[in-house]
């Protein structure tokens, strides 16, 4: 089976693989492997998540009096997406509803996603089209893992989150995979996020109302990479405590459910709800900058 597709262009190289879509590789122009390439501590690369972003309370979908069960961050990165178009610099996946989907979630969709690359940039744009006759309720997220460090032998603590605004607002967290109700106070010092692994001794960070709609990921020498995107509403950074030589930098558009909702899917905060026949789209852009 044809499983996996490379672009390249003034030096940066990308590879997408068709199970989920996955970015699977991301290369500096010296050939450096940027991405997470999916060891024992976390066995993805860059899932995409859909059509929840997050967890459901007790993993139950509830839509038209019935209950569907549907697990974290949906299935979308464990399907196999069709190949629709692919060329030396871009290529193009998509994912249509099926019987299998319906039974976990009872709506007619197409998500197409599609990856381009230039001389410094990887851009990604997703296109969530509702094919049903009802609105279709959706929550959309990307999950890339890059290296933390990038740059080997760099201490991670070296590493920081630079962001386009400063970011004052209190954060969320999760608890048993849910949304607290509760905010802490944010980490960010203005625009500056100092990385170490205490960070997500309490899961990851979310920013459920960022101001900045880029960052930079950057240490004091090395690579560094500059993330834009747009159609996104909230941002999650996760590691894992333990060690794990990887940081996630995660655009969404929907979150988990907070804890003691219990109404239906298309009443959960955070959903988009796209009328029929109607397409939403979002983009993603991974800018790559050479070494200091």
């Amino acid at each position: 089976m044809d499983d996996t597709h490379g672009i390249s262009a003034g030096g940066i190289s990308a590879t997408v693989k068709a199970d989920g879509a996955e970015l699977c590789s991301l290369r500096a122009p010296d050939g450096l492997e940027l991405l997470w390439q999916a060891g024992p501590a976390w066995p993805r690369h860059a899932p995409w998540l859909f059509p929840i972003v997050g967890r459901l309370a007790n993993d139950d979908l509830r839509h038209g009096g019935n209950s569907y069960k549907l697990t974290q961050h949906g299935f979308a990165r464990d399907l196999r997406f069709q190949w629709l178009e692919r060329t030396a610099r871009s290529c193009t996946l998509r994912l249509t509803d099926s019987a299998a989907t319906r039974l976990r979630y009872p709506f007619g969709f197409r998500l197409d996603i599609t990856y381009a690359i230039d001389e410094t940039c990887l851009d990604m744009t997703i296109g969530i089209a509702n094919t049903g006759e009802e609105t279709l309720p959706a929550s959309f997220g990307a999950h890339p893992a890059f290296n933390w460090p990038l740059l080997p032998g760099l201490p991670k603590e070296s590493y920081s989150l630079i962001f386009a605004e400063p970011e004052p607002a209190a954060i969320r967290r999760l608890s048993g995979g849910l949304m607290r109700t509760e905010a802490e106070p944010s980490p960010v010092q203005g625009t500056v996020l100092p990385l170490n692994e205490r960070l997500f001794e309490a899961d990851a960070v979310i920013l459920d109302a960022p101001a900045s709609h880029s960052l930079r990921y950057a240490g004091p020498s090395g690579p560094s990479l500059e993330l834009a995107w747009s159609g996104f509403r909230e941002l999650g950074i996760w590691s894992k405590p333990s060690g794990a030589p990887f940081l996630c930098i995660e655009p969404w558009r929907g979150f988990a459910s907070p804890a003691g909702f219990d109404g239906a899917f298309c009443d959960k905060p955070g959903v988009m709800l796209i009328a029929p026949g109607e397409t939403e789209t979002l983009s993603l852009c991974i800018k790559v900058n050479a070494a200091l």
